[in-house]
């Protein structure tokens, strides 16, 4: 069983868990409740502009999108490649693994980030490997995904609101 990364690196899910034999995503009652909750927030947050970009521009046309997800469902860091090496900083040398599976994961990232920490020069990120990328499913995590749109409708108004989901998403 193989782990992969859908829309943005850093969530790992189980290929046989989220993908059926023909390479489509399963429908969302048949996966676990931590990956259907995954799978609905990168909805959200997938083509969002990078958190440390925002907090140094202020406006999303300056800023990178987001490429790279750490954190949990509603407490995640988005982050583009230039600035996940701040984040592992963070987490790895500057406390930030204390806040691991927190609610306020993100804004004490972000408050560290916003008062100008930064990574050292030459601090090294994660190195990453794609082996066999054709072989992955890779659907996109917008409208084209058909059965998760549809699973998204199904789910109550609470349970989208638990997972900070924009009612004009699904429209």
């Amino acid at each position: 069983m193989g782990k992969v990364s859908i829309a943005l690196r850093g969530w790992r899910f189980d290929e046989t868990e989220v993908f059926d034999e023909e390479g489509h995503v399963r429908p969302l009652e048949e996966v676990t409740e931590e990956t259907r909750q995954r799978l609905i927030r990168l909805r959200v947050v997938a083509g969002e502009p990078c958190d440390a970009c925002y907090l140094l521009n202020e406006a999303k046309a300056d800023c990178d999108v987001a490429r790279i997800v750490y954190g949990e469902p509603l407490s995640e860091v988005l982050l583009c490649p230039d600035h996940e090496a701040d984040f592992l900083y963070w987490y790895r040398e500057a406390g930030g693994s204390d806040h691991t599976g927190e609610e306020h994961f993100a804004d004490v990232f972000h408050e560290w980030f916003a008062a100008g920490n930064r990574a050292p020069d030459g601090y090294g990120g994660l190195l990453h490997v794609d082996t066999e990328p054709d072989r992955i499913p890779a659907p996109e995590m917008g409208e084209d995904v058909p059965e998760l749109e549809a699973a998204i409708a199904d789910l109550d108004d609470e349970a989208l609101d638990d997972l900070g989901m924009d009612y004009s998403e699904l429209t």
